[in-house]
């Protein structure tokens, strides 16, 4: 596996990635899900050979906050370690950056996935989260 980064956004291999895990807010508007891939902070990718096997996109300044938009792998890929790698280029690229975020479904396997990158729910910090939908 090679993680490098996603710079050509290709809309058949991101529509089909997004898809394979029923993402179908984003696959409904494939403009703005490219207009938000453009106006991203990072996008990485991970490849077997030249076959996209996930993505991790985030959006932010870098300096003081880093969020987490989009961590995907196609469902054939996943339990590989390709979600964690993506995951872990991101905290040691941003490793000066104190507030690293994300939103996420609140399933046992995603709670225990973060937390296993050391990530806390906000409120075991004495935080909360909000969104406007």
């Amino acid at each position: 596996m090679e993680i490098r980064e996603y710079r050509t956004y290709k809309e058949t291999e991101i529509l089909r990635l997004y898809a394979s895990v029923g993402w179908t807010a984003y696959t409904d508007h494939p403009d703005v899900l490219q207009r938000g891939f453009e106006n991203s902070m990072l996008t990485l990718a991970a490849y077997e050979g030249e076959q996209l096997t996930g993505i991790i996109r985030t959006v932010g300044d870098g300096h003081t906050i880093v969020f987490v938009q989009d961590i995907l792998v196609f469902p054939e890929h996943q339990h590989k370690g390709i979600g964690t790698a993506l995951m872990q280029a991101i905290l040691d690229r941003y490793i000066h950056v104190r507030q690293i975020e994300l939103a996420t479904d609140s399933t046992p396997k995603t709670i225990a996935f973060y937390k296993s990158m050391g990530f806390r729910k906000m409120s075991e910090i004495g935080c909360c989260g909000f969104m406007k939908l």
